[in-house]
């Protein structure tokens, strides 16, 4: 396998399934595209105008979820999760349809769109990959809350810490290697939050569609799930999740370090701002075999592509 060539699907995902914040049942369907595509939603629903690029500078809205707007107005919302498996999975290219506003939230990971990833199969192109390099340390900051990106080697690494005052969730932090960790406990790590917040959020009009099949729920020291947590880091290696995701709307795969704390989807995408409005601060590379290691791309789950 040319692990540092660009690839697409082999075949179409098609599923459906409920969008978070507005409940309503959403269409979905992933097709293959040729090499520098790069990541496109359509929207059928809509006749015209209706590509949207999931772009750090199309990004419109980071409360509770990452959301993208082209010039005429069409949004698609809560890419991240989508944007995560498929930088994940390494997936430079696709076309994704959808027949309204938000992708599904399925069960709230990335770990369904990961395996409808690896059951439609990867294709592997004769185009090499580029890579974004970042040359200097950025920082951006809000109140007590910060994310920083610096210079790496060859991988990506994010150092997460997380904090809030309920017990049970408390301080968590976690560090990956994007690109040779085995980042299971990422993918299907779910979304949250606290039950005293729910009506809150849903008198805004935000999280119509969720429930304890797609979110974590944590009321004072208890898990309202049934089932529990999937891993004892779950809260913070979502945040890892969400910040991955975020991340691919820079266009490419990163090599970085990224140090983040109480971060979230605002921090991401003002920080991708801050890097990308001096040319300076970074890099476009593109990538042939001879150029890196094949730890650029997830090991782990290449074995379960290849």
């Amino acid at each position: 396998m040319a692990y540092l060539n660009q690839k697409t699907l082999k075949n179409n995902i098609t599923f459906s399934g409920i969008a978070l914040h507005s409940g309503l049942n959403v269409n979905v369907c992933i097709k293959p595209a040729e090499p520098n595509f790069g990541i496109v939603f359509k929207r059928v629903d809509l006749k015209e105008n209706n590509l949207v690029y999931p772009n750090f500078m199309n990004v419109t809205n980071t409360s509770l979820n990452t959301t993208v707007e082209n010039e005429f107005g069409a949004k698609v919302s809560t890419i991240e999760h989508l944007m995560g498996a498929l930088f994940g999975s390494g997936i430079d290219n696709a076309l994704i349809e959808l027949d309204n506003e938000e992708v599904p939230i399925l069960d709230g990971s990335a770990k369904l769109f990961i395996e409808k990833i690896l059951s439609a199969g990867v294709k592997v192109s004769n185009s090499p990959i580029k890579i974004i390099k970042i040359n200097k340390e950025i920082i951006f900051e809000d109140e007590e809350r910060f994310i920083s990106i610096k210079p790496s080697t060859l991988s990506l690494d994010i150092d997460f810490e997380l904090k809030y005052e309920n017990e049970l969730i408390g301080n968590q932090r976690n560090k990956v290697k994007v690109y040779e960790d085995d980042l299971t406990h990422v993918f299907e790590s779910r979304t949250f939050c606290l039950y005293q917040d729910i009506e809150t959020i849903k008198k805004i009009g935000l999280a119509k569609g969720g429930s304890l099949e797609n979110a974590i729920v944590v009321k004072n020291k208890d898990i309202l799930n049934p089932d529990g947590l999937r891993n004892k880091k779950e809260f913070v290696n979502h945040k890892i999740l969400d910040c991955i995701g975020d991340l691919y709307t820079a266009g490419y795969r990163i090599i970085a370090s990224v140090q983040c704390s109480k971060g979230g989807h605002y921090l991401t995408n003002q920080l991708l701002r801050k890097v990308f409005s001096d040319k300076d601060n970074f890099s476009i590379i593109e990538i042939k075999e001879k150029n890196l290691p094949h730890t650029l791309i997830n090991r782990n789950l290449l074995k379960s592509i290849a």
